[in-house]
């Protein structure tokens, strides 16, 4: 008898990412992910990021494909899909679900003044009562420039969509969304129901909308398209879609309050669970549906998004570090002593940033002296930087209420690096456990739940493994401490001129 599987795609801005999990065992049977380089993303201006959604489409049955291959599985073996995806992303379509236009993501920034000027002239009690945040630079706010700059274009919309809605579609021949997708495009109205006052002011349509279906359910069947298109099977079931950092949530069995999520991928996330409608008053952090919010479950994703994260860890690689691998250049970091001897980086180079209130600062090197600095002081600054403006956010957090004591990551990506998460377990005084875990294996999980092959996340998760613990350095604590004090001096500065 064959094995069965469930299929994880997890759609992100450098590559998508597809994953297969024996349904039995709970192991990851097959891992692939295209392009084997990070996937373009077009900026005809500064603080533009699009990409051609039908690149995911391709790249996810490379993937899929790549990890058939890789098991032997045919269509029939694999029962259930789920799906993550980058957050906030634009994605319009006519009445043949056509493209009209490359999505705008979520690291543009053209939208900042459109989501500012609804934020002041609707109210912020009003914004923050209902929707937890300011519209800012999301998905509804980039619309809005759509309706603007391309009015033409905007006639002919049909249906909006997030990056996971896109490929649900083709998957599925239907589009649709989830509550939790509507309240990270700042559509969602927190007394239960679509934001309609804001759609009324940009001047939107609700039927605009893609209909919701529950996080974890029977969204939609594979069609006989798509199924020559994949090799998947005809009616197999897409039951699960969430965004990449509820869904990193959910892939650490990160479900309920006080629990705490972290990644730091091309963007670094902090993400913490309340059971209470809560918000910044200042929107320096973010309040969304998590996974498993219901109209009859307040299940809130408090998210902390860093822009400049593993993207300025690249820039330092290749143009400070060319000859080394990522490995080597943490060895290389590791010669510096803590707080870099003095040379600070302001990682914000990847535009505008909510924890700075939407100021765009840009990223800068500051403190280098041409006699003492070499470039083990800039990559371990670079990565001081980062762990410095996670702790910044977190602070935002904690005057919320959060109570930050532990955190869960999957040991990819910055968290492979010993001295970024040395810092950050340091400096927050929080412990750090790592997981064998990532977007797509918690999408698979997460199909499984939809399909009812699992009764409950814990039945999911039981294979959970756990790789490594990371306590506070305490006998180093205060030079840590000393350090984040000095970076946010810096900051103050940059904030303040």
């Amino acid at each position: 008898m064959n094995n069965k599987y469930l299929l994880g795609l997890d759609v992100g801005s450098s590559s998508v990412k597809a994953s297969l999990v024996n349904v039995e065992t709970g192991a990851i049977a097959a891992t692939a992910f295209y392009p084997e380089h990070e996937a373009p993303i077009m900026a005809k201006k500064a603080g533009w990021a699009e990409q051609d959604p039908e690149m995911w489409w391709t790249n996810a049955k490379l993937s899929l494909k790549d990890c058939m291959n890789q098991t032997g599985a045919k269509g029939e073996d694999i029962i259930a899909i789920g799906i993550s995806y980058q957050m906030h992303g634009l994605v319009c379509v006519d009445k043949n679900q056509n493209v009209l236009r490359p999505s705008i993501i979520w690291c543009d920034s053209r939208a900042v003044p459109y989501g500012d000027k609804a934020f002041k002239e609707i109210g912020n009690q009003v914004c923050l009562e209902h929707l937890l945040n300011s519209p800012s630079n999301f998905t509804a706010s980039k619309l809005a420039w759509v309706k603007e700059n391309e009015p033409d274009l905007f006639d002919k919309i049909d249906k909006i969509m997030l990056p996971g809605d896109y490929i649900a579609m083709k998957l599925s021949g239907e589009v649709k969304t989830t509550i939790s997708g509507l309240s990270e495009g700042m559509m969602w109205d927190f007394k239960k129901k679509p934001a309609k006052f804001l759609l009324d002011y940009f001047g939107f349509n609700e039927d605009i909308l893609a209909d919701i279906v529950p996080t974890f359910a029977i969204q939609g069947q594979v069609t006989s398209k798509a199924a020559e298109e994949t090799g998947l099977k005809e009616g197999t079931p897409i039951s699960y879609r969430a965004g990449d950092q509820p869904n990193n949530a959910v892939s650490l069995n990160v479900f309920n309050p006080g629990e705490i999520a972290s990644t730091a991928g091309t963007s670094g996330v902090v993400y913490g669970v309340l059971g209470d409608v809560n918000y910044d008053s200042k929107s320096r952090v973010n309040t969304f549906a998590h996974a498993n919010y219901t109209e009859d479950l307040n299940r809130l994703g408090v998210l902390l998004c860093i822009n400049g994260t593993g993207i300025l860890n690249a820039w330092i690689h290749r143009n400070v570090a060319p000859d080394l691998s990522y490995a080597a250049m943490n060895d290389v970091a590791s010669e510096a002593p803590i707080g870099s001897d003095g040379v600070k980086i302001i990682p914000f180079g990847n535009g505008a940033e909510r924890v700075l209130e939407n100021k765009n600062v840009g990223c800068s090197i500051r403190g280098i002296n041409f006699n003492k600095h070499n470039r083990s002081h800039i990559i371990r600054a670079a990565q001081e930087g980062i762990v410095f403006s996670f702790c910044y956010g977190i602070e935002v957090m904690e005057k919320m209420g959060m109570d930050i004591h532990k955190i869960h990551a999957g040991k990819a990506n910055m968290f492979l690096s010993p001295l970024f998460r040395n810092t950050l377990a340091s400096v927050s005084g929080a412990t750090i456990n790592l997981y064998e875990t990532d977007g797509s294996v918690g999408a698979a999980k997460g199909a499984g739940m939809g399909a009812g092959i699992y009764k409950d996340h814990d039945e999911a998760f039981s294979s959970l493994k756990k790789l490594a613990v990371i306590e506070p350095d305490e006998s180093n604590r205060d030079a840590y401490l000393n350090a984040y004090a000095e970076w946010k001096e810096e900051l103050n500065k940059v904030i303040t001129k």
